[in-house]
C-alpha cells in the first residue's frame, strides 16, 4: 500500500511539474544563448508592440541598430534599456 501512495505522489509531482512548464511558470535550461529569441526573453515584453520585438535572423545588439535608423521604431529602444 506505501508504495502505492508513494508512485502516485511521484507522478502527481512530475504532471504537475510538465503542467506549469508548458504553461511558462516554470522554465527548465539556461537563460543565457546564442538564440535572439533567448536573448530578448531577459526583457521585460509585456507590454511592447510587435514591431518593437527581436525580429527573426537578429540578435539583439544588431536589432537594437536596427530599431535605431528608422524614426518610426526609435522609441523602441527604450524597450532595451
Amino acid at each position: 500500500m506505501d508504495k502505492k501512495i508513494l508512485i502516485y505522489g511521484a507522478v502527481i509531482v512530475v504532471v504537475l511539474v510538465l503542467l506549469l512548464a508548458s504553461l511558462g511558470i516554470i522554465k527548465f535550461g539556461s537563460s543565457s544563448g546564442g538564440s535572439s529569441s533567448s536573448s530578448s526573453s531577459s526583457i521585460s515584453s509585456g507590454d511592447m508592440p510587435e514591431k518593437c520585438k527581436v525580429g527573426q535572423g537578429y540578435d539583439l545588439q544588431s536589432w537594437k541598430e536596427h530599431l535605431g535608423h528608422h524614426a518610426e521604431t526609435k522609441p523602441c529602444l527604450d524597450y532595451y534599456k
